[in-house]
This record gives structure tokens, sequence and C-alpha cells, in this order.
């Protein structure tokens, strides 16, 4: 078995070495992050900057016209596309969009790995989404970024496995490593990128079931009770503890035993978002 603090240890001597790197967001992500918070941009100038990047300007229309977002008429250029969905919903389907991009390996040997993580954060962001609808202190856009990026802490450990035998003949003891030291470097990925406590606080406490805090539900709460629900009737380790005493529950205001799935016209939003986000 692998000591998970000698691991972290060597994980973050290698990146202060440069010896390996975190993962970073895109130039044009955050030229459109920086655009809407200074909230003097335009849909034309947002639109420009989405521009620079063809690939991402070809999946923003695609998701404009998909049946989460259509409106009456199809858009077929990305400043009425950013126009209709306004920017501040631009600017988290960007970052959404672009973090399929860091879930690819550079060895065959992990690729099934990385994208197993990648397909069970859609399932989560998917869920994430729908359980933001009828909390309206929360954006359900935000809630299917938590989703993306709740597990974006594994992705150094992956890259940091390919080195190490014992971890990668051993997908048990891969998952175990994963599972101890996601949280940790996850929130500190996200500190590097400048993101929101609200969202730093998600790779922070998304395993912890006994996660509680004063007032509604945050993106945690929701993230906790996606992940539960792409895990129910499993053989997952985490269905042998009681859900029922986990408060995220309570703060979303669903009973453990209901499947989100089931909800009159939850499948077919799942759907569109594992097609947005997968195929």
């Amino acid at each position: 078995m692998i000591d998970e603090n000698a691991f972290l240890n060597d994980l973050f001597k290698a990146i202060e070495e440069r010896r390996l790197t975190l993962p970073t967001l895109p130039e044009v992500a955050l030229r459109v992050r920086d655009a809407v918070e200074s909230d003097k941009s335009t849909a034309s100038q947002v639109a420009d900057i989405v521009a620079t990047d063809a690939a991402l300007s070809a999946r923003l229309l695609q998701v404009t016209n998909s049946p989460l977002y259509r409106g009456r008429n199809p858009i077929d250029n990305l400043q009425m596309a950013v126009a209709r969905l306004g920017t501040r919903l631009v600017r988290s389907l960007v970052v959404s969009l672009i973090m399929q991009q860091m879930f690819q390996a550079t060895n065959d040997l992990l690729d099934k790995r990385f994208r197993q993580l990648w397909e069970e954060s859609v399932q989560i962001a998917a869920i994430s989404r729908v359980l933001a609808q009828d909390l309206k202190h929360l954006d359900k856009e935000q809630a299917l970024l938590a989703g993306l990026i709740h597990n974006i802490g594994a992705l150094p450990i992956l890259t940091m496995a390919e080195s190490r035998t014992e971890l990668i003949d051993d997908a048990a003891e891969l998952d175990r490593v994963i599972e101890l030291l996601s949280p940790r470097i996850g929130e500190r990925i996200l500190q590097e990128w400048d993101f929101s406590e609200s969202l730093i606080n998600v790779p922070k406490h998304f395993l912890n079931l006994a996660y509680d805090h004063e007032g509604p539900a945050d993106y945690v709460d929701v993230v906790i009770v996606g992940r539960l629900q792409t895990l129910m009737g499993s053989d997952h380790p985490v269905n042998a503890q009681d859900w029922s005493s986990a408060p995220a529950f309570s703060k979303v205001g669903l009973e453990p035993e209901i499947q989100v799935i089931e909800i009159e016209g939850v499948a077919e939003d799942l759907a569109e978002v594992e097609h947005i986000f997968i195929t």
C-alpha cells in the first residue's frame, strides 16, 4: 500500500520543481471571465474573444442551439449566441466546455481512467444542474460547472501515477489514493484559477457526507447529492453508509431514497447535458 502522504509530498515537490504542472485554464477562458467581470463588455466584445478559438466557437453555437437553451429561431453567429444567452451564462459555459480538454491522458495506459473520470463528472454535473433549478439562490450553470470540476484534483494524481507501477497495476489502490488526496489538490487548483470560494469548496468537501453549514443549499450540497444519485444501486462502498443523515439532502429538498432521474422531464435534460459534453 502506497504512503499517501509521501505521494502527496512528491506531487507538490514535482509541481514546485516544474516537473509536473497543474491544469490551467486556457487564455480564451481567462479573457472571457475578465471581460464579463468588468461589467463593461458588450455581447459583441465577448463574442470576439470566443471567436479566437474556432473549436470553442463551434461548440458554443452547438450548445446555444441545443434543446437546453434553444429559442424560437436557430442561431448561426456568435454575437447572437452571446446576446441570447447573456454574458454571464456564456462565461460559465466557456469554462465548462473547455473542461473536457483537461481530461485527456498523455498515456494510453491511463486513457480509460481519464475518460471514466470525465463521464462520471458529466453525470454528476447534469444532476447538479437539475437540482439547482429549484434552488433560486443558486445558478444552475454554476452548479453544472461545480459538477464538472468537483474531482479536478484527480488529474495530477493520474499524471503522477504514470510513473508508479504500484498504482498503475492496482486499480483499487489508485482509487484509494485519489479519494484521499483529490480534495486537497482540487482545492489548490481552483485557488490558482482564482475561482470563487463557493466553487473552491466543492472539491474540498464533495466526499464529506457530514458536510453542513448555516443557510440554504450551496454548490457543495448539490454536488454531494448529485454524486450519491449517480452511485445509487452500484457496488460503491458509499452505498454501505447511511445517506439519510447527510445534511445535503435536506438542504436541496430531496428525500435520500428518491431518484432524480425518475422525476418527469429530468431524464431528457440529463441526456442532453451528457450529449453536449460526452459525444
